[in-house]
């Protein structure tokens, strides 16, 4: 694999307000994050040479990104990869600045979800790997994993659902120093314990909400970035997995751990120099569309050992405070997860944490974070991992 490690900086990055935007249309809020990033790289739209578009749902040709900002005969690419469809398309991006295909170019992610009418994320028809496999929607898929995790690690179901809700008041405490999440108010363990329950034993402040956003980044190569501005971050590993459909119809699949998060990782981490994540990584951002999902991927990315992210929850380890803050943006549980826009909010976030423009939610002396995508369904996820670092 080509090591791009230091050849690919970001000089701009933009986000909108996630959650309900009735007021905003698709094209609203692309144009509101990339004049962001735009305007935070001191680059003009004209610059840009080449632009990705990731969306699920928002059109089916990069010619909408084109629309909204009126790029003319330049070539935009759109881009779908489940929920890793963002940072899939910043992947694709960051290679071809590193091939020397183009010097200038916009990411933008998109999801206006709302106004589809689908109370969850929108069916993904090329998921379904039999004709008599029962239909599960997410929380279904995820609940199976707590169960099983619960199980395999022989917690009860007090031990459990009190370690994932201390997880969702993490996040929610993150969130509520956030202007720009959908959620901002503070959660207690006993709301999470008690919420309304969606699928055993995943209850409603368990899960990600459906919501509309868009973030956008420009990335260039490190040294035109120096005659933009002083704090560009780099590019310092890229990862993405696929897998291959077979995990529900195989016996050995054991739910308390997704391959695709762990194959995504190590092809990021060999990339960046890393060798000891737990360590090495400064904070993250990662895929919390469930609060198991979070706790499986503290294990999957190497932070915690298998089994014992519990202690960690209970440490404090992946608090703001703590050696590994996770989700110090708060999250998909507090930002919702328009599907294409989800990933580029989680490099936007990195982004501002390693300048130190994080404001109340910044980690002291970030440097070197991680985004983490996860989108599919067990044994068809789609890992996807960018860490970026500060210059040297």
């Amino acid at each position: 694999m080509e090591n791009i490690r230091d050849q690919v900086a970001i000089i701009g990055a933009g986000c909108t307000k996630f959650g309900e935007r009735w007021d905003k249309s698709a094209n609203d809020l692309m144009v509101d994050a990339c004049y962001e990033a735009f305007e935070d790289a001191g680059v003009d739209p004209k610059e840009i040479q080449a632009a990705w578009m990731g969306t699920s749902s928002t059109g089916r040709t990069g010619r909408v990104l084109a629309t909204a900002l009126k790029l003319e005969y330049i070539p935009v690419t759109r881009c779908e990869n489940a929920c890793a469809t963002g940072t899939d398309a910043f992947r694709n991006a960051c290679h071809a600045v590193a091939a020397g295909v183009y010097d200038m170019v916009l990411v933008c992610g998109i999801e206006k979800l709302k106004d589809s009418g689908f109370t969850g994320n929108p069916p993904f028809l090329e998921m379904i790997t039999s004709e008599v496999e029962p239909p599960s929607p997410p929380p279904m898929q995820f609940a199976m994993a707590a169960t099983r995790y619960f199980h395999h690690y022989g917690l009860s179901y007090e031990e459990g659902k009190r370690t994932l809700a201390k997880i969702a008041v993490k996040n929610h405490h993150n969130g509520s120093m956030n202007p720009r999440a959908h959620f901002q108010r503070e959660v207690t363990i006993d709301q999470v314990m008690n919420a309304p329950m969606i699928a055993w034993p995943l209850g409603l402040l368990d899960c990600c909400v459906v919501s509309d956003g868009s973030a956008a980044a420009i990335i260039t190569t490190p040294e035109i970035a120096k005659r933009y501005r002083d704090d560009y971050i780099l590019v310092k590993g890229l990862g993405l997995a696929c897998g291959a459909g077979q995990g529900l119809l195989q016996r050995t699949f054991d739910f308390v751990h997704f391959p695709e998060n762990v194959a995504a990782a190590q092809q990021a981490y060999k990339m960046a120099g890393i060798t000891n994540p737990r360590e090495e990584i400064d904070l993250a951002v990662v895929h919390d569309c469930f609060t198991i999902t979070e706790l499986i991927i503290y294990e999957d990315m190497g932070w915690s050992p298998r089994g014992k992210a519990k202690e960690d929850v209970d440490s404090g380890f992946f608090e703001l405070g703590g050696g590994l803050p996770v989700n110090t943006d708060g999250g998909l549980k507090c930002f919702g997860h328009p599907i294409g826009a989800s990933g580029l909010r989680m490099i936007y976030e990195i982004y501002k944490q390693l300048q130190g423009k994080a404001g109340p939610r910044q980690v002291k002396d970030a440097k070197i974070g991680l985004a983490h995508n996860l989108g599919g369904r067990p044994g068809s996820f789609t890992g996807s991992v960018v860490i970026l670092g500060k210059r040297d």
